[in-house]
């Protein structure tokens, strides 16, 4: 006898259970919220009390769990999501870069290891037709993948370059063994993270590209304007 064809699935039926698993991650986000309330306030009693220094250490692991859980689901929300972007004119890209940057070099959270990050932005005035919370988001998203890829034991450098490239602009990302953990090269292989893959669709949905390379990570942007 012949194998029976295997079945397409119904796509109602998956429609079904995607809205079905939005509303469950959509109240897992609101329960782990209340979760970090209470947890909160007990660090403010432990502090009060001068409980010892283990368990409010312990208790600010807790509080840290519980933001990274509800920034995954965040995520898988937003991505699951169509795209509700904002362009707005004349977007300032290399404030929206400049912005990262600086936020990154003093950020330690996440388990992201310790770095320094070395810019180079060229003089030129990039500006495009963006959504600048979007993209903000996206860039801050590739910075982080690139991060992660950075040896953990000693302080690192992580590069960030941009520069005025074929009509638009090119941003780059250097310092790292981007094969080793990062989600834009398991994307290229068919396995990046929800992360890496709404910050590809955002790129892509305002115009630019995203490739990773064993040494680079390379964004292209379109510009509406170059000084």
């Amino acid at each position: 006898m012949q194998p029976a064809p295997a079945k397409n699935p119904d796509s109602a039926a998956l429609e079904k259970l995607g809205r079905a698993t939005l509303e469950i991650v959509h109240d897992l986000k609101n329960q782990l919220n209340g979760l970090k309330l209470y947890a909160t306030f007990l660090r403010k009693r432990l502090e009060r009390d001068d409980q010892p220094i283990e368990e409010r250490e312990t208790l600010a692991k807790l509080i840290g769990g519980l933001d990274r859980a509800a920034k995954d689901l965040t995520a898988l929300v937003r991505y699951a999501s169509p795209l509700d972007l904002r362009v707005q004119p004349h977007t300032d890209l290399r404030r929206i870069v400049s912005k990262v940057i600086a936020d990154a070099a003093e950020r330690e959270t996440g388990g992201l290891p310790r770095a320094t990050i070395a810019a180079q932005i060229e003089n030129d005035a990039f500006y495009g037709d963006f959504d600048p919370v979007a993209l903000n988001d996206a860039i801050k998203a590739i910075t982080d993948d690139a991060r992660a890829t950075l040896p953990s034991k000693d302080p690192q450098t992580l590069s960030i370059s941009m520069r005025a490239e074929s009509g638009g602009v090119v941003i780059e990302w250097r310092g790292g063994n981007f094969t080793a953990r990062s989600g834009l090269m398991a994307r290229a292989n068919g396995a990046g993270t929800i992360y890496t893959e709404l910050a590809t669709r955002i790129i892509e949905a305002q115009g630019g590209n995203v490739n990773c390379e064993k040494d680079v990570i390379r964004v292209w942007l379109p510009l509406s304007t170059i000084k």
